[in-house]
């Protein structure tokens, strides 16, 4: 099985790699779009010489890799993935070869938690629009994609978990669970700026709490946002 788990930043992903990576019948890729996606944008992300050295760059290769054969020679292959990589430019028709799955968190909390790591993002830097723009186009194309939601994982990170897997048709382990610290040897080159907090974990957080209270641009940003969480939290498991 080859998964396709579709989100934005700070929505709980990389744990999500960590707890699949820690399922001995999976190997994981960590954002495999990212440097192209910084190629073809020029966006001067923290690190950005540092990402663009680390992975292909070509688009079409990235693709193929997906497809292809499983690192490791797993039966099973994890792709983390930011939907605000998948740009014009960027191929898509691999999407049809594989299980996609959809992990949404509420833009109050994506908002806090990327705006105090990146200045002023934009609408287009959260990746909320082209989460809802991939959704609909595998709909349109008869698929059935999974959505779940950051927040119930957790919550409940068993009952979730098996509730994911049950979906995809993957039999669940408790392996998925729990994760040795300091971070997973997939991890993209970024992990020095991004996932420090993830680092330090063993398993998933525990339950949030209510949301932050935005203002200014950032209360904007969550008001542009919200309407395309909803229409994937109608979908949710």
């Amino acid at each position: 099985m080859r998964i396709a788990m579709w989100s934005g930043p700070r929505n709980l992903s990389t744990a999500m790699m960590y707890s699949f990576g820690a399922r001995p019948d999976f190997a994981v890729v960590d954002e495999p779009f990212y440097a192209a996606y910084l190629v073809r944008t020029g966006l001067d992300h923290p690190m950005r010489a540092e990402v663009i050295a680390s992975q292909s760059t070509d688009p079409e290769e990235v693709a193929i890799s997906l497809t292809g054969p499983i690192p490791g020679g797993k039966p099973n292959f994890y792709q983390k993935h930011m939907t605000q990589h998948m740009i014009d430019g960027i191929p898509t028709g691999w999407m049809k070869e594989v299980t996609n799955v959809f992990l949404i968190r509420h833009p109050a909390r994506v908002a806090a938690s990327f705006g105090a790591k990146y200045d002023n993002p934009t609408l287009e830097d959260i990746g909320f629009v082209q989460q809802t723009r991939l959704y609909e186009e595998l709909v349109a194309q008869g698929q059935t994609p999974v959505v779940i939601d950051s927040s119930d994982i957790r919550r409940d990170p068993a009952t979730m978990l098996e509730r994911l897997c049950s979906a995809i048709g993957l039999a669940y382990d408790p392996a998925m669970l729990s994760w040795p610290a300091g971070g997973h040897p997939a991890d993209g080159v970024w992990a020095a700026h991004w996932y420090g907090a993830v680092h330090a974990s063993t398993g998933f957080a525990p339950a949030e709490g209510d949301l932050p209270e935005l203002s200014g641009p950032l209360a904007q940003l969550v008001r542009a946002a919200l309407p395309h969480y909803e229409r994937l939290a109608d979908e949710k498991l």
